[in-house]
Order: structure tokens, then C-alpha cells, then sequence
């Protein structure tokens, strides 16, 4: 352990003097007065760099449009061209206008008389589900097998009425214990409650009124039951959608709440509002064993819902995501719908990704549980307690997106007339390039990645694998559709850009030209108004992760990062809700850094030229590596189409120039909106209309000397710096690897090692250090066949054969430092 750790402090502290030298030549001195902006050199050179505070000169784009490969169908059917234009909307802004009375009075009983007119009625909601649940020939059989499991061998053959009846009120009891109880006046009460205190802590809830249209549409034509998918951030994700559905006269859906929020009084009010609560492993009981018996009620009660066509939402992340990223997407639950769908119990199911957005998540942070401490257990006081600390502050802003309802039917349907590759392990796709030390010239050609021939849904792997597409696609619909707020580009631009601090003009100018490459991208933002403003604005709502001080040039306030570790993993949190804007370039240029080392033929010999294919297929590797943090792509889209279309739009930008042509560095004043005028195009390999997948001539290419360039390419490298150097670390830390040892405990200790580099400033970014970036490295070094688990009660790790030999791990560890800037 001592030597590993004293191997990392040489490293890093290399690293470190080196990052901090390019820092310093990397940081510019700021106009004394930002009067107004005028293009000059910069990082982030707008192009509406004019003196306007408005982002009405770039038309909003309308986000969370579904899949026109796999859902053509359904991208038709609810949308229209007069959708896009119907603006957002504050849905806790209520006044007389949206009640059908006028006057004194009705101004003063506005949200009473609002939240009466709404459509909410006990014929909505299904009935005799306890029973109908009990009765199905799925829950009669699970109670034969259950009290069969439990019987001695001899007596099999009839099985005791008492043992059975035992087993069915155990079935009772489970039922009972996770069925919801909805109730329209409880929805109501609920709703002018949630109305007062939403409009206590946030300042608003917008929402797209076109999207809404498409959701109303989808809920009153179909006749068929909708699953709504959101990504899951915090606590307040199951008001937040249910509350808005209910404003619009829409069915409150039924909701798969974990039994952690199963707690007195609370239970019976999420109950009332649609939750129903399940276990956090369904096949697991309490002795231990394979537990038929919950898994049978759980899938039929779904099962009685949707043929009773109600609505539901999931949250196939599973948890609330930590990072501020989206978790890999779980299929437990959304199999279920699936299967009822093969098994005709309902003709269709409509899937409605969901993005939701906030300035400020009411938990504040996850610091607590991101520095190792258990998680704290729900309770009736700790709910109070969050109350009562709600009250006392305000949370900023909330975006609410609706992405495009699509056919699941016709997503199954659209499937069996395409080949479906079959995924390959990450040991299998990366292993081989690491160790043969051939990076990214080691892959199986894409006409050659083996298909699952099948196209039955019987059959257990190809079944699988479409469900793992579907949650794929929806999750990463409703992560592009998530608005970016303030909090989020301000944070990234603090830890990623002006890391040792900047004048108060200076982060306004970045932030305007930043809000303009967001857009450009086909991402929405979460606000408007003036830029000094809304900045003003972040930064009170980060509160202590930043320091404003007053400077001596004309007292303009200067402001830096906290460098504490809360603060950098807050800051972290939030900048990672602009995360998936820059991903895909992220991810190019790190590969283009590790593509240039390893052209250095010595001491100042490198060839400045780099093959396009092969910097593809680095960014391939790459990928493949981060695939337990990253989804560059919808499942339908082939990753090396994505990475070609990618470096087309460097080539467009002129970050690449093409070799073979006299191409001029572009100049420093250009505008923004000429190197960066459209964001990327995210089509599929089945609509590819070029020469792709065809025998074509490499192109090879040169990195732009232009300062802006330059800048853009490292901002992009530093994006993906606290991922790559956990992973790094990681890497380093197997060498101190001897015996074996259970999973939690190596991640525990790996987890403290981390935080001891942060506290020791070895690390480059602090923010490296979260307990989600140690599992998350663990999990990527047993997937890559670094560790063999073997499960015998708990998980235990040992180091595989192809690792033990030292050579193998420094190839690891050179590997993953080649795609750093530490």
C-alpha cells in the first residue's frame, strides 16, 4: 500500500506542477469595465456578442423529440408544426385568468377556485386490484411453488390447506403493503398545499405548453396505458410530476416508490397520491432466498394496472442519482410492462421520457453519502425536518420537459426488421487493445460485431437485450431533453475554466457566450434575463462552494471555487448538468491527446498529423471504457458514426484541419457563431446517407495553433478530468492489491485513498474523490476483467491471472494516463 501510495504522490505531483503551469498560461487578464461585448479572443466567443442580454436572436429548440429510426410512427402522429411555438409556461403562477370567475374575490381564492376546476374523479383509478391480483392463476401458482419449496420432501404430493393458506395471506399482506390507494380528494388537498409551498421555495416550475399538448393528446386519444420515465434527482421528482399532470387535467399516475419511503403517516399520504412501494431486490427475501412468491404479486399487480389502462411512472435509474449525471438504466421493472405488452394483456404502451431540472435540488447536496457516511434512513422527523428547511429558503428555478410519447409496440415492431448487434463486454471490446498495446486499431469491424439472429421475444437474450434498448433510449432522450440551468454552467465555468478564480465581468462574458453554445446544441436552457443577473443569481444559490471578494481594480468583485471537499463535489453535482452538452467533443478530445502521445517519437519529435480512424476508434475505446458513467448515443446509433460526425463538426469549426489541404488557422475574431454555428447531428447508421461503412480513404488530420482552439480543446479535456483521474487511480491503486477481499471493503478503502490524495492536494481535481466515482471505477475494473468477483454470501475480489503480472497493470496504467491532462 505505502509503495502504491508513494508511486501515485511522484506521479501526480508531476502532473500537478505541469496542469498548474498550463493553468497559469491558460488564465487572461479581463477588461477592467465590461461595457459591452465585443468579439475578442476568448474560449467561449459568442456569437451574439453584441451588448443584447436576450436569447431571442437563437430560436429556442424544442427538445425530447423520440427516435425517427425506431418510433417513425409516433414522431408523426401527436406532433405538428405550431408546437414548438407555444412557449413555456410557469405552472405555479396562478392567478383569476385560469378559473372561469372574475373579481375581487375571485383574485383572493384563485388557487382554491383553480385547483376545484380541475378533472379528478374516483372512476379515473382502477378497482378491485387486491383481489384480482389474488385470483390470477401467475399469484395461485407462486403460492403452490412457495408452500411446495417449504414442505418436506415426503408431503409433497399434497400440500397441507393449512401451509397454503398461510402462504396466501402472506400474499395478502405483501399486496397490502405495496398496492396504492388513490384519492381524488387527497389529490386535490395535496395540490393547493403543494401550490402554496411551491411557490414558498422555488421561484418557478416551467414547462413547455407544446410538450403538454402532445402528453394531453397521447392520454385522451390512445386509449392506451403511458409510462412516464423521468430522470431522478431528488425527493421532490414524485410531487413534482404528479402535481403537474394534475394542473393539466391528466391522470395522476401510479408511481414505484422504494419501500425506504414506506414509513408511518408519509406511506399513507404517497399511497393517496399514487405511490406504490416495492423492495430494492425483488427476487431476494428476508431469509435470504430466491423470493417467488413477491416477484409473482409485484408483476401481476402491474400487470392488472395496465390492463386497467392507468399510468405510471418509473425510475428506471433506480435511485436518485448522486453524481448529477444519469445512473445506467435498471430493466426490472419496465420488463414487466414489456412482457405485458408480448403477452397481448394490453395492445400498447406509449413511453414519455421526462428531463427535470433544478437551480437547486432541495436536499442542497449528497456530500454526506459522496464522502463514504451511510445513508441516512427516511423517517417521519426527517421528512419534518426537510420541511421546515424548505421553508427557510428558496431553491431557484425548475424545468419540467416532456419528451415525445412513442409506441412501444411499434419500437418492438420497427426492431425485427433491423439486425441487432449484441453487446459485448467491456473485457471482450477493450481488454485486448490494452494489453496488446495497439490502442484503438484492435476492434471487431462493425460488419463484423456477431447479431442476435433471433427475433422471437421468447428468446431470453434477445428479449434482454430490446428491453435494455428501450430504457436506453428513453433515458437518454430525457438526459438530452433536461434543460441546462444557471447553477450548472456557472459551477462547470468556476471548476473548468477559471479554477483559480475570475473578475465578475469575465465570468458574465464566458457565461453569455456559454449560454449561446448550449443552445447551439440543441439544448435548452432553464432561464432568460440578463447575464449579470442570473449569475448573480447562481452564485447566491451555491452559496458557500464559492468565495466573492471585492478585487482592487475598481472594487469588481472576484470570484473562485471553495477548494474544501464539500464544496468541489457540490460544485461537481451541479456542473455535471452540463455534462452530457459537451460529452461526445469531451470525449474526442481527451482521445485526440492520447492520439498525439503516442505519436512522440522522443525528445521533440512528433508527427502533428492524426488519422481520422484511428482517432475514431480511440474515441470508441474511450467510450467503452466510461460506459458506466456515459451514453454517447441512442442504442439504434452506431458509435463510430457518432465520433465521425463529431470530427466533422471539428473539421467544420476548424479545430481539425484536413491534412492533404492548405487550411489556415482561422482567425482569433472570428465569431462564435461561424466556428460553432449548429450543434451536433445525431443521426443513426440506418439513415446514414454518405459512404460510411464503405471502403473510404483515411484523411488525416492537424490540431488547430489557434489560441481559442487550443483553449477549447483543454476546457473539453478537463470535463472528463475527475473521471479519468478516479479511473486512474484506480488503475495505481491494484498494485497495492494482495489477498482477496470483499467488494464493499476494497471500495471503502479505495474510497478513503482517494480522499486522502484530495487532502493531501496531490489530486488535480478534489472532486475525483466522490464515493459514486470510486464504485463506479471498481465496477468498470471488474467488467474489464481486472478483478474475478466470486459471490459466496458477499461479493469478493481477486486479482485475475492476466493482472497479476506487473507488466499488465503499468500497461493499464498507461493506458488510462494517456486520455488525461492531470
Amino acid at each position: 500500500m505505502a509503495d502504491a501510495v508513494l508511486i501515485t504522490s511522484v506521479i501526480d505531483n508531476a502532473y500537478l506542477s505541469n496542469s498548474g503551469a498550463q493553468a497559469g498560461n491558460r488564465m487572461k487578464n479581463c477588461s477592467d469595465e465590461l461595457e459591452e461585448y465585443c468579439p475578442s479572443s476568448g474560449v467561449f466567443q459568442s456569437a451574439a456578442a453584441t451588448g443584447k442580454e436576450s436569447i431571442l436572436n437563437r430560436k429556442r429548440p424544442f427538445v425530447g423529440r423520440c427516435c425517427h429510426v425506431c418510433s417513425p410512427l409516433s414522431r408523426d402522429k401527436l406532433f405538428n408544426t405550431s408546437i414548438p411555438s407555444q412557449g413555456l409556461r410557469n405552472v405555479i403562477y396562478i392567478n383569476e385568468t385560469h378559473t372561469r370567475y372574475r373579481g375581487w374575490l375571485a383574485r383572493r381564492l384563485c388557487y382554491v377556485l383553480f385547483i376545484q376546476e380541475r378533472d379528478v374523479h374516483r372512476d379515473m383509478f382502477p378497482r378491485n386490484v387486491i383481489e384480482n391480483v389474488l385470483n390470477s392463476n401467475r399469484v395461485q401458482k407462486a403460492i403452490v411453488e412457495t408452500v411446495t419449496d417449504r414442505m418436506p420432501v415426503e408431503t409433497l404430493a399434497q400440500p397441507e390447506p393449512k401451509a397454503v393458506n398461510k402462504v396466501k395471506r402472506k400474499a395478502r399482506g405483501i399486496l397490502q403493503q405495496m398496492v396504492a390507494n388513490i384519492s381524488p380528494a387527497v389529490i386535490r388537498l395535496t395540490g393547493w398545499v403543494l401550490l402554496k409551498l411551491f411557490n414558498g421555495f422555488f421561484w418557478s416550475i416551467q414547462i413547455h405548453k407544446g410538450q403538454l399538448e402532445m402528453v394531453k393528446k397521447a392520454a385522451a386519444e390512445q386509449n392506451v396505458p403511458l409510462i412516464f420515465l423521468p430522470v431522478h434527482k431528488s425527493h421532490i421528482d414524485y410531487l413534482l410530476l404528479t402535481f403537474i399532470l394534475f394542473c393539466h387535467n391528466i391522470k395522476a399516475p401510479h408511481i414505484a416508490a422504494g419501500n425506504n419511503l414506506n414509513i408511518p403517516i408519509f406511506s399513507t399520504l404517497i399511497r393517496k397520491l399514487g405511490g406504490f412501494f416495492i423492495r430494492r431486490k425483488l427476487d431476494i427475501g428476508a431469509d435470504g432466498r430466491k423470493d417467488i412468491l413477491y416477484r409473482s404479486v409485484l408483476r401481476v399487480y402491474i400487470e392488472e394496472l395496465l390492463r386497467q389502462r392507468q399510468f405510471m411512472e418509473i425510475f428506471v435509474e433506480g435511485t436518485r442519482s448522486r453524481s448529477g449525471k444519469p445512473y445506467m438504466a435498471m430493466t426490472g421493472l419496465l420488463s414487466i410492462v414489456v412482457d405485458s405488452l408480448c403477452e397481448n394483456i394490453v395492445t400498447d404502451v406509449m413511453i414519455i421520457p421526462v428531463g427535470i431540472s433544478y437551480d437547486r435540488i432541495i436536499e442542497g447536496n449528497y456530500n454526506s453519502e459522496q464522502l463514504g457516511k451511510p445513508k441516512k434512513k427516511e423517517s417521519l422527523w426527517g421528512v419534518a425536518q426537510g420541511v421546515f428547511r424548505m421553508l427557510r429558503k428558496n431553491f431557484g428555478c425548475v424545468r419540467v420537459d416532456f419528451g415525445q410519447p412513442f409506441s412501444v409496440r411499434e419500437y418492438i415492431d420497427t426492431q425485427r426488421n433491423r439486425p441487432l448487434p449484441v453487446t459485448l463486454s467491456l473485457e471482450e471490446s477493450l481488454l485486448p487493445t490494452i494489453i496488446t498495446e495497439r490502442p484503438g486499431l484492435n476492434h471487431v469491424e462493425q460488419d463484423l460485431t456477431p447479431v442476435v439472429i433471433s427475433r422471437d421475444l421468447f428468446d431470453e437474450q434477445y428479449r434482454r437485450q430490446l428491453i435494455s434498448n428501450v430504457a436506453k433510449h428513453a433515458l437518454f432522450t430525457a438526459s438530452r431533453c433536461s434543460a441546462v440551468m444557471s447553477t450548472h454552467i456557472v459551477a462547470c465555468l468556476l471548476l473548468y475554466r477559471h479554477r483559480e478564480g475570475v473578475h465578475l465581468s469575465k465570468l458574465v462574458e464566458d457565461f453569455f457566450c456559454m449560454k449561446e453554445v448550449v443552445l447551439a446544441r440543441d439544448f435548452d436552457l432553464g432561464f432568460s434575463g440578463n447575464s449579470e443577473d442570473v449569475v448573480m443569481h447562481a452564485l447566491h444559490l451555491l452559496g458557500d462552494c464559492v468565495n466573492v471578494r471585492s478585487s482592487r481594480r475598481n472594487s469588481e468583485f472576484f470570484i473562485a471555487p471553495t477548494t474544501t471537499i464539500p464544496a468541489l463535489f457540490e460544485l461537481n453535482f451541479y456542473s455535471n448538468g452540463i455534462f452530457q452538452v459537451f460529452l461526445t467533443e469531451a470525449i474526442l478530445a481527451s482521445s485526440l491527446c492520447a492520439v498525439l502521445r503516442e505519436n512522440i517519437s522522443g525528445p521533440g519529435k512528433m508527427d502533428p498529423t492524426v488519422s481520422q480512424e484511428r482517432l475514431v476508434r480511440t474515441a470508441a475505446d474511450l467510450c467503452h471504457l466510461l460506459s458506466n458513467e456515459v451514453l454517447v448515443g441512442l442504442p439504434c446509433q452506431a458509435v463510430y458514426q457518432v465520433f465521425n460526425d463529431a470530427v466533422s463538426k471539428f473539421i467544420q469549426y476548424r479545430i481539425l484541419l484536413v491534412a492533404e489541404e492548405d487550411l489556415s488557422p482561422s482567425p482569433t475574431e472570428e465569431t462564435w457563431a461561424n466556428k460553432y454555428p449548429d450543434g451536433l447531428s445525431w443521426r443513426s447508421d440506418e439513415e446514414d446517407d454518405s459512404d460510411y461503412g464503405e471502403e473510404q480513404r483515411d484523411r488525416y488530420l492537424k490540431v488547430s495553433q489557434s489560441p481559442d482552439h487550443q483553449a477549447f480543446i483543454t476546457f473539453l479535456q478537463r470535463l472528463l478530468g475527475p473521471l479519468l483521474e478516479a479511473y486512474f487511480s484506480a488503475a495505481v491503486y491494484i498494485q497495492s492489491f494482495r489477498l482477496p477481499v470483499e467488494e464493499t471493503e476494497y471500495i471503502s478503502k479505495f474510497h478513503k485513498y482517494l480522499l486522502s490524495r484530495t487532502e493531501m492536494k496531490i489530486a488535480v481535481f478534489g472532486e475525483s474523490a466522490t464515493f459514486c466515482l470510486a464504485k463506479s471505477a471498481v465496477k468498470t475494473l471488474k467488467d474489464l476483467g481486472v478483478f474475478k468477483a466470486q459471490k459466496s454470501g458477499s461479493t469478493v475480489l481477486e486479482l485475475s491471472s492476466i493482472f497479476l503480472p506487473l507488466i499488465n497493470q503499468q500497461k493499464l496504467l498507461e493506458y488510462i494516463h494517456n486520455f488525461t491532462v492531470l
